[in-house]
């Protein structure tokens, strides 16, 4: 699920004290075009060409007033533009409408997905014409500094299109222009962006086959409807690629739908919610310039709806007490969702309510259905914010919002759902549930049970569109055994945040009795905080005034609760162990050893469980293959706690480390688990009446393939780097370094050269990688361009500046000595043939030329 965020960063407009000085060098004349052809700058017009405005606008003209007054003429479209609108910001969003179909459901596109969006300005040219500029500042000043005449001079926006003026307005306050050529042709401000046409493989646009299909026009937006079609040949030689759109082949071409929405831009833009790493919100920026600077500054601010108290209860708002926003936040449901998922994905948006009040705002959000009936309302308005259904079989959905690039100012959203999301939640459901929820022991849901799975993705897709961040470290702040405590649980939930990725309560067994309130995520502690700290009041009336409030005010939420504490691999540290995707709990390796008694309950039970009619055995291959992974996910979990760092962000006042290294205990504790689940082979994984249904022999082995995936991390050049980087900077009486890692490693791997016992085949595996990782540590292959990092500075393809050579030589010396004690005593014979074979791979790794 992911977050879609504009790329550009603006402030032109008045904001605050800040604006940006309006001396522009004077663009030169654009000489005549000859020959324009659709898609290119109209040509400049000649005064003497500017007609009278009946002659324009004739009574044949169907008129609309709106952002701009829209008049068609026959075939013809014209923009009347107010004076007041000239130099005024726009935002330029344009969606697809109807795709084509798409073989790669990798790379599909659906409609109603955003491919581009631009700030644009229209403004008087030079020569009886308008420019349409596309705003890419992000530098400001104060116009009353000397240093903003050199900001406008290293900024001017550039000029993506000029437009004749036809006519000027009855009360000459306005200017008319011919836009038909400009929005039929390919012009990259209102088109596909340049990456989407990669991606479908296209070529140049077909004018005879592209056309207007309507604009609409609305107070503070334009809406205009394309049809476009654009040369493209299929990928060449069978080649799989994101252009294998069936229409390159059969028709040589291919055809979009587009709606671009230009919306105008606040004359005075929101105030800002200065950001602060500490809470999870998306965030914008700007640069500022001013005389008075030793340095430049950077403005970073948070993403957020503009919610207002309205006039009469500003105090009241101020004083803690609920209010009633000038304008609620809604959400419209595409009336293509099925009837019988759509009070639920309400329920989702509604649940918000409770984090909003928290900020002091009762119905601040709100879930409604389309009105299908309401002719003046279009799912292409910007003015709506809507969730998309999509038919497609991709497992996903996601939440991306639209804001005003100089405050940051959320102004519509268009959350994509593809309906094939239910089958991703159905796995998890039944693979983290399964053992402890009878609901979960089927292939096919009832609809409430899919109803309340619904309901939690649509809650974690809207707190995207509000301005949140994931909030992976939220779940680390429970203790696990409170996850088994069903009073407890079932109060506080799982997790604080609904913008963790933490699915279910894997960790409740069967024997806690524990209810649907304690398995699934929900609105939590943290959501509530930071809706509070973005949208609830901040004193101060200066920006040094308003950040100190807030510094104080985060400083003591997360000190009274530690559930607000924020942490994501997303925007910061990505080897804080409390920061994982998909986790639970304060402890990985307790939460693990819970999940893993689960899973071993949901193997016994899977065919059973999968069973259907006419079903050839697809179910129990799709779940087997989902609990393979769940249990690869508790693995992964668990390893990211050797040579973990944890990250606390702290302000300067509060004079405390920001880093600490995950305690030594906890990262022996991570390697010991390992040995005990992963290592030493858990055979109640290898179901062969399970693989006898599933695979033919030497298609796929599972188990070898998480075991070799988790040691190569373990062993890993970054993760032993950093455990000796850690060692010091935080002393090995704190530190687990790279040393008493291998020899933990080493000494659990090998627990067969002193019990005598037979080494199995998936311990052999283990074994020979084992010393072929040590081999490569010691005789790094020329082309691996391994860098190895100590200490901030790095070697690159060079063994000289780091200790893993020494320590990887010395591991194998003293294994080398055990194997050959060993092979003696070994009766098994192959195991004693697997050990001659390791004999002559540690051989070579330490003198590769004999």
């Amino acid at each position: 699920m992911k977050i879609k965020k504009l790329g550009l960063a603006t402030l032109l407009a008045f904001c605050y004290t800040l604006s940006i000085s309006q001396t522009r060098p004077t663009p030169p004349p654009t000489p005549p075009t000859p020959g324009n052809t659709a898609g290119s700058p109209a040509p400049v017009t000649p005064r003497s060409t500017i007609k009278p405005y009946k002659e324009v606008i004739t009574d044949k003209a169907v008129s609309k007033k709106g952002l701009f007054t829209v008049h068609k003429v026959e075939d013809k479209y014209f923009f009347e533009i107010a004076d007041s609108t000239l130099n005024r910001e726009i935002m330029a969003v344009t969606r697809f409408i109807k795709v084509p179909y798409n073989k790669q459901s990798g790379y599909s596109t659906f409609g109603g997905e955003l491919t581009n969006n631009q700030t644009i300005t229209f403004e008087r040219g030079p020569s009886n014409n308008v420019f349409m500029r596309v705003v890419t500042l992000v530098n400001v000043s104060d116009t009353s500094n000397v240093i903003s005449r050199a900001v406008s001079n290293s900024n001017l926006n550039a000029i993506a299109a000029a437009f004749p003026i036809a006519a000027y307005g009855k009360d000459s306050a306005s200017v008319v222009i011919e836009v038909t050529d400009f929005f039929k042709g390919d012009n990259q401000v209102v088109s596909i962006s340049p990456s989407s046409k990669r991606m479908f493989g296209l070529g140049s646009l077909a004018t005879d086959r592209s056309y207007i299909s309507t604009i609409q026009t609305f107070p503070i937006n334009t809406e205009i409807r394309t049809v476009k079609t654009f040369n493209a040949s299929p990928s060449p030689g069978g080649l799989t690629t994101a252009a294998q759109i069936p229409a390159a082949s059969s028709a040589g071409a291919v055809t979009v739908e587009l709606n671009t929405s230009l919306m105008l831009l606040p004359k005075v833009p929101m105030q800002v919610r200065y950001y602060d790493r500490r809470v999870g919100f998306f965030r914008d920026h700007f640069t500022t310039f001013n005389d008075q600077q030793q340095r430049v500054q950077e403005k970073n601010f948070a993403v957020r709806w503009r919610l207002e108290p309205k006039d009469e209860d500003v105090d009241n708002w101020k004083r803690g007490e609920l209010v009633e926003p000038k304008k609620p936040i809604i959400y419209y449901i595409d009336p293509a969702t099925p009837r019988k998922w759509r009070s639920f994905l309400i329920q989702g948006i509604n649940d918000w309510q409770v984090a909003f009040e928290a900020a002091g705002f009762k119905n601040a959000i709100v879930g409604k259905e389309w009105p299908e009936n309401d002719s003046s309302m279009s799912l292409e308005d910007a003015r709506f914010s809507v969730l998309r259904y999509f038919a497609s079989d991709i497992e996903n959905a996601y939440g991306p919002n639209v804001h005003d690039p100089r405050s940051g100012e959320i102004l519509e959203s268009h959350i994509g759902w593809y309906h094939n999301v239910m089958k991703l939640v159905h796995n998890w459901f039944f693979i983290q549930a399964g053992a402890v929820n009878p609901r979960a022991r089927k292939m096919e849901f009832d609809d409430d049970l899919m109803g309340q799975l619904i309901r939690f993705v649509s809650s974690h897709e809207v707190g995207h569109t509000i301005g949140l961040a994931h909030n992976m470290g939220s779940s680390s702040t429970v203790p696990v055994e409170k996850l088994r405590d069903k009073a407890w649980v079932e109060k506080n939930g799982h997790t604080p945040s609904i913008m963790d990725y933490a699915r279910f309560n894997y960790v409740a067994q069967p024997e806690d009795n524990i209810a649907d309130a304690g398995l699934f995520p929900r609105i939590g502690d943290y959501d509530k905080w930071a809706i509070r700290w973005g949208y609830g009041y901040i004193p101060g009336e200066t920006e040094a005034e308003q950040k100190a409030a807030s510094n104080k005010l985060i400083i003591e939420t997360i000190k009274n609760n530690p559930r607000t504490w924020f942490g994501t691999y997303e925007q910061g540290n990505q080897n804080d162990p409390r920061s994982q995707r998909e986790d639970l709990g304060d402890n990985a390796m307790k939460a693990s050893e819970y999940g893993i008694k689960n899973l071993k309950v949901v193997l016994k039970n899977l065919a059973d469980w999968t069973k259907e009619e006419n079903d050839q055995y697809e179910n129990l291959q799709q779940m087997y293959g989902a609990l393979i992974g769940q249990f690869r996910q508790y693995m992964s979990h668990v390893v990211n706690n050797v040579g973990g760092v944890y990250q606390n962000f702290k302000s300067s006042m509060q004079d405390e480390p920001v880093y600490e290294v995950t305690p030594k205990a906890i990262q022996r504790d991570a390697v010991n688990f390992l040995h005990k689940q992963l290592f030493q082979t858990p055979e109640w994984l290898i179901n062969n009446n399970y693989m006898n249904r599933l695979n033919n022999l030497g298609t796929s082995d599972p188990l070898g393939s998480a075991q070799e995936s988790i040691l190569t991390s373990l062993m890993s050049n970054d993760r032993l780097s950093r455990l000796q980087a850690s060692a010091l900077r935080f002393g090995d009486s704190k530190a687990y370094n790279a040393i008493e890692l291998l020899n933990d490693i080493q000494s659990g791997l090998f627990t067969e050269l002193n019990s005598k016992k037979a080494i199995d085949f998936y311990r052999r595996g283990l074994q020979k990688s084992y010393v072929t990782k040590l081999d490569n540590m010691l005789n790094p292959p020329s082309s691996s361009g391994m860098v190895i990092m100590i200490g901030g500075s790095s070697s690159a393809g060079s063994s000289t500046r780091n200790d893993m050579p020494a320590i990887a030589r010395g591991q194998l010396l003293k294994l080398r000595t055990q194997v050959n004690a060993a092979i003696a005593g070994t009766t098994d014979n192959m195991s004693k043939l697997h050990l001659l074979d390791l004999q002559e791979r540690i051989k070579r790794a330490l003198d590769p030329k004999a």
